[in-house]
């Protein structure tokens, strides 16, 4: 179309990809693995450190679903590994993200934030994935605390 300016917006494919997410039961994270259900995904990891969330998740989401559950932290670097072999895609949505909590144990928060975040870049890039969304929070608009 001439005289026209078309905004293109690369969309990622979903489709025949295998995809972590990282904290994976939590609020972001639940809601995004329900998203990718309606994809063509081979296959979608949910990666958390809560079993029992896991347990609940895997029961609310029924028996037919191409989502595999992986217990794990993000602050022990061979639990990421394992869960980023063969991945194409992850979601990088695990935190500590209550203020209050992380203000009274601020070194448990910069485990979790600060070097998991790392530990998800480094085996991600060890991996060969392709794509990594990090997700951050409201909380780093105003950055004056842990």
């Amino acid at each position: 179309m001439e005289g026209t300016t078309e905004a293109r917006v690369n969309r990622p494919t979903y489709s025949g990809r295998t995809l972590v997410i990282t904290g994976g039961t939590g609020s972001f994270g639940s809601t995004v693995v329900r998203h990718l259900m309606t994809k063509d995904c081979k296959e979608i990891r949910v990666f958390s450190r809560d079993e029992t969330k896991q347990d609940a998740m895997r029961h609310s989401l029924g028996a037919d679903h191409n989502v595999r559950f992986y217990l794990g932290d993000v602050r022990n670097l061979r639990s990421v590994e394992a869960v980023m072999r063969g991945a194409d895609m992850v979601f990088h949505a695990a935190a500590l993200k209550q203020v209050p909590s992380c203000e009274f144990f601020p070194m448990e928060a910069i485990a979790t934030n600060v070097e998991g975040s790392g530990n998800v870049l480094r085996s991600a890039t060890a991996a060969g994935v392709e794509v990594v969304v990090l997700l951050s929070t409201d909380k780093a608009v105003y950055p004056i605390n842990v």
